[in-house]
């Protein structure tokens, strides 16, 4: 009986021990000191937005020649997301499903307003790109001529429909909106194709590369070409948006991608036919079709690759944005970017 008794003393003793060890074992894996191998697995992840246009082009050469996932192949995994509207994107990004966005200024600016700047623009991508197109047939030898008639734009509050509006204040006019004349309809790119084309729209302000698009097709021609439409060609088309979360997180990881949003940049900038060519591909595989060689020559021709920031240009978007009450104040300049990373 005794020794029954001892057997079950060192029998306790010996599983209070392996439990002892076990539960030390499990602690020290929560507590994240477990063995270096899988603290070396372990990436963060970053997740792109981006749109498949030209306007995008560094998006659509990084993801085409996998820079990012080459240059962070053993710390991160890279995801790209394709948009086909700024609105939907920053929902995204609100919902915290998007860390980086290549977006129009418009829709960056007002979702940096509605976030109270928790969405920061923190680069630029391309310039200009848009042109304003008459019907041949429509009479209309100048802005002033647009009184009375209908022009289209992609988006009611986008970067297209923003320039419109300055253009014709600058003209003493108004839409019918604002108690004047000209009726401004918002339409896809596409539809605003057949809208020229019918005669339902006497004129369009449209990016590239419809703009080219619509202009070889026949019935339409350039009213206003890429650096008269506004600010001389000096704004924003696309910028670079980062989550403000994102950015406390992992500034280097930002710093490190405008370092090879740059590089993308110049090499866009150094090799434009096969840039235009990657691009071209790129479309074809979101979309299932690509653009005419003419007509993606054509529209790199009407815009500029730069990763430079044109704040001033930005700002004035918030001015115009804020008069036609598409977002409820001008934010503070400090509040929208976000360019050095420390």
């Amino acid at each position: 009986m005794k020794r029954i008794t001892k057997s079950i003393t060192v029998l306790l003793l010996t599983l209070g021990m392996l439990f002892s060890l076990s539960a030390c074992g499990n602690s020290a894996k929560d507590s994240g000191s477990g063995s270096s191998k899988d603290s070396k697995t372990e990436k963060t992840d970053v997740r792109i937005a981006y749109f498949p246009n030209i306007t995008h082009t560094q998006a659509l050469v990084m993801k085409n020649q996998g820079k990012l996932e080459e240059r962070w192949k053993d710390t991160c995994n890279v995801s790209w997301t394709s948009f086909n509207a700024g609105p939907a994107e920053m929902e995204a990004i609100f919902a915290g499903e998007i860390d980086l966005g290549y977006i129009g200024p418009v829709p960056a600016l007002s979702a940096n307003v509605k976030s109270n700047g928790d969405v920061k623009i923190i680069s630029n991508t391309t310039n200009a790109g848009a042109v304003l197109l008459i019907r041949k047939d429509s009479g209309i030898k100048s802005v002033k001529d647009l009184a009375g008639k209908k022009v289209a734009v992609p988006q009611l509050g986008n970067t297209q429909h923003l320039c419109l509006l300055n253009l014709l204040s600058e003209n003493g006019l108004k839409t019918t909106d604002q108690g004047g004349d000209v009726t401004v309809n918002a339409s896809s790119n596409a539809d605003i194709l057949n809208l020229m084309d019918n005669g339902s729209v006497d004129a369009a302000l449209v990016p590239e590369p419809w703009g080219t698009t619509i202009e070889n097709n026949g019935s339409s021609e350039v009213l206003l070409d890429y650096d008269e439409v506004f600010l001389e060609g000096k704004y924003p088309t696309a910028v670079v948006v980062a989550s403000q979360d994102f950015i406390d997180e992992h500034p280097d990881l930002v710093a490190d991608f405008l370092k090879a949003h740059e590089e993308a940049t110049l090499y866009i900038n150094e090799n434009a036919e096969e840039a235009q060519k990657i691009v071209n591909t790129e479309i074809e595989g979101t979309t299932g079709k690509a653009l005419d060689e003419a007509v993606i020559k054509s529209a790199f021709n009407r815009m500029n690759v730069s990763e430079v920031l044109n704040s001033d240009a930005i700002m004035k978007f918030a001015e115009i944005s804020k008069e036609e009450g598409f977002i409820n104040k001008v934010p503070e300049e400090d509040d929208v970017f976000k360019t050095e990373f420390n």
